[in-house]
């Protein structure tokens, strides 16, 4: 059994997830399934996270630094554990936030190994959301890549433009509209390269390379709101820039498309 304790996993003295029995965690607050563990001659075992509370976090274990996030600790995880992670923390957060009916304001139970939550008052079901967002390395002509700086991060953190898909949106087009809403920037070609699940709180990244149109002229603007600065690097550029600017950690999605352009991995110690 997988604990979670505020967005955090138990981990053992080996630096993986604890995997405890269940006896060990009488008082979750909220346990959800996860399937079951690869076994070649039987059905696995049944793989459980459970959600406790702070008195049950502090018998567990009272060191803060057992408890780890998966931003923290995702790329030393294998792929099981980090994948156990990650789904958990997707549904707890789901849970989290749909204690209530979205539609009647009823509360809602959760049934089904937490797969779903029903309304208490007319049986509705409300099954997990996941909300779609790309994330583009844009090139120019040159090779160039695109990084931008968001208004929420630290100084000197930069990173691939990225944003949410709007309803009745494709992937292709929300690349377009969102690159040239934050950037000022018409692209055109885009091409898929990979996803990857980012439960923060419920998001699936879908990653994207796509090229400055050559047949339209555009001027490389700032929106001002989410992107404060936008820069063009070559891969010369960007190691010289390596002790000056900060990139996207190793775990995530940005920093492979960014390694993808690059060719290869990009020593600059950040985790």
């Amino acid at each position: 059994m997988l604990v979670l304790w505020k967005g955090g996993a138990l981990l053992g003295s080996n630096g993986r997830l604890a995997l405890l029995p269940a006896d060990r965690v009488p008082d979750a607050e909220l346990r959800l399934y996860l399937g079951r563990s690869l076994a070649k001659e039987s059905l696995g075992l049944p793989l459980v996270a459970a959600v406790v509370g702070d008195e049950a976090a502090v018998r567990l274990n009272s060191d803060p630094a057992a408890w780890a996030s998966l931003r923290v600790v995702g790329n030393t995880l294998d792929d099981l554990d980090a994948g156990m992670f990650t789904a958990a923390l997707a549904l707890s957060n789901w849970h989290q936030s749909h204690g209530f009916s979205p539609r009647t304001g009823a509360p809602t139970v959760p049934e089904q190994g937490g797969w779903v939550r029903r309304n208490v008052d007319d049986g509705s079901e409300i099954f997990p959301r996941t909300d779609p967002a790309i994330i583009v390395g844009i090139l120019d002509s040159n090779d160039r890549i695109l990084l931008g700086h968001n208004a929420m991060w630290d100084a000197n953190r930069y990173s691939l433009l990225a944003g949410f898909v709007e309803p009745g949106e494709s992937l292709e087009s929300a690349v377009v509209r969102e690159v040239f809403e934050e950037s000022g920037i018409r692209v055109v070609d885009p091409v898929y390269l990979g996803s990857q699940p980012w439960p923060f709180p419920a998001s699936l990244m879908l990653g994207f390379t796509a090229r400055v149109d050559p047949d339209q002229e555009s001027t490389l603007t700032p929106d001002g709101a989410e992107i404060l600065d936008l820069r063009w690097f070559s891969r010369a550029e960007l190691t010289a820039a390596l002790g000056e600017i900060y990139l996207p950690g190793s775990t995530s999605i940005a920093r492979a498309i960014l390694e993808h352009w690059y060719g290869g991995p990009i020593h600059d110690g950040q985790q």
